[in-house]
């Protein structure tokens, strides 16, 4: 027998539909944010399985890190960057979460992350944050504080400096752009702590650089890194 709140959630669904963030399909009851079908569609990656994945790769030679990998490929075009662009730019924050417990859960599958002591997300200036209204990466932090069952901070590690958009710039210059972007708060709190550092997207990993080396020169015992996808 369909329960009169049951019956309440479908008929709000009729007047007001949630749809998937991912394929813009109408989501059936119990689901949320992401439809089942892209959730088992969705390009993942096996990066939290091996140490030598190309977003480690990406980063030897630049950042001294315990582990480093993204959950999805990121594409032009397809359903991830539908899900990034849902959580950066239309308020989605749901889906910010709901990824976080995804890529938790892929946490939790390697011993490479075992230890997490404090969770980091990548944080925007002020003034962007501002105008946005949020910072997407903590809301993917929160989603994997969930299962990972660590703290948050959004107060040790922050920025203090505006650059201009890094889309189109090179390697070398995204990352002279984002030296001495990044400072550290409250220091002596997290020295000696195994920290996860955690981002969106990967592209040329010049922010995780600029970020980790800052949290690295303040004495932190380990650095890992976490994203939900890596552009390659």
């Amino acid at each position: 027998m369909i329960t009169v709140k049951r019956l309440a959630t479908d008929i709000i669904g009729l007047l007001f539909p949630e749809l998937c963030n991912a394929c813009g399909t109408h989501l059936y009851y119990g689901e949320k944010e992401i439809c089942t079908k892209c959730l088992y569609d969705l390009p993942y990656t096996d990066y939290h399985l091996y140490t030598d994945n190309p977003v480690a790769k990406q980063l030897w030679g630049r950042l001294p890190c315990n582990a480093a990998m993204a959950m999805l490929y990121f594409r032009k075009g397809t359903k991830v960057q539908n899900l990034m662009h849902s959580l950066k730019y239309k308020g989605q924050t749901d889906v910010g979460v709901r990824l976080g417990n995804l890529l938790g859960e892929k946490l939790k599958l390697s011993n490479q992350y075992d230890g997490i002591d404090l969770i980091i997300p990548v944080p925007l200036h002020p003034k962007k944050e501002k105008i946005r209204g949020y910072n997407q990466s903590e809301f993917i932090a929160k989603g994997i504080a969930e299962i990972l069952a660590v703290p948050v901070s959004t107060t040790h590690l922050l920025r203090d400096k505006s650059t201009d958009s890094q889309t189109k710039k090179s390697r070398y210059i995204r990352y002279e752009n984002m030296r001495s972007v990044f400072n550290i708060y409250h220091a002596k709190q997290i020295e000696n702590l195994h920290v996860l550092l955690v981002d969106d997207v990967i592209t040329t990993g010049a922010t995780l650089e600029a970020c980790g080396n800052a949290l690295l020169t303040i004495g932190i015992k380990k650095l890992s890194i976490a994203a939900i996808a890596f552009a390659k």
